[in-house]
């Protein structure tokens, strides 16, 4: 399972509910606000990030392609990502998988020994014409990169439904299962999902 967190404008709907009594708890007698278990959380793209994202992904159609994202987590609600660079992979039309640790290793050493120290924030990776979602490989790559740091994301962008003016793009993190065993539900909102289509039968047969 995978939940969608991204991105520009994300709201936490006990924030909303919070004035009206009986929708969220919080509206009688003016109660300190509780803590929640899941927060709304916002995923900062740069412009240098987001252009390298859709070129490499244009470059690659028909078949996916995935890269690294780095940046910074902020503070427990913002992650930042201000570059991107390709990583190799064998990919197909429908699935991308495989994470060079050497390869990533030295990118990193030598992004250091030019001044740039942000950290690996997570991946990307494309589905060109099929729309933004995780298929069971993606979930697998997306979990080896949050046991490294489970606030790891994985962004999905579209470079063939992204037109001038709209760019086809979400980002994901699995859902703990143990969570759902205890009855929390996740957060699963999306600013971009009016963009959204849903996967076709080809891209679920894999």
């Amino acid at each position: 399972f995978a939940r969608s967190l991204f991105s520009f404008h994300t709201m936490d709907l006990s924030s909303l509910f919070a004035n009206f009594p009986g929708m969220g708890g919080m509206g009688m007698g003016g109660a300190p606000d509780m803590p929640v278990t899941d927060t709304a959380e916002q995923v900062y793209i740069s412009s240098l990030a987001l252009l390298k994202m859709l070129k490499h992904g244009r470059a690659g159609v028909p078949f996916e392609v995935m890269g690294l994202m780095l940046g910074d987590f902020v503070d427990e609600y913002t992650v930042t990502v201000c570059d991107v660079f390709a990583m190799p992979q064998s990919g197909t039309g429908v699935s991308v998988e495989a994470v060079d640790p050497v390869f990533q290793q030295n990118m990193m050493d030598m992004l250091k020994q030019v001044g740039r120290n942000e950290i690996v924030v997570g991946w990307y990776h494309s589905h060109p014409g099929f729309g933004c979602w995780l298929s069971n490989v993606d979930v697998n790559t997306q979990q080896s990169f949050e046991q490294l740091n489970s606030r790891s994301v994985a962004v999905v962008v579209d470079p063939v439904q992204s037109v001038k003016g709209k760019v086809v793009i979400d980002a994901f993190r699995t859902i703990n299962p143990h969570s759902l065993m205890m009855g929390i539900e996740p957060r699963q909102t999306t600013s971009t999902v009016g963009h959204l289509n849903k996967p076709s039968i080809q891209a679920l047969v894999h």
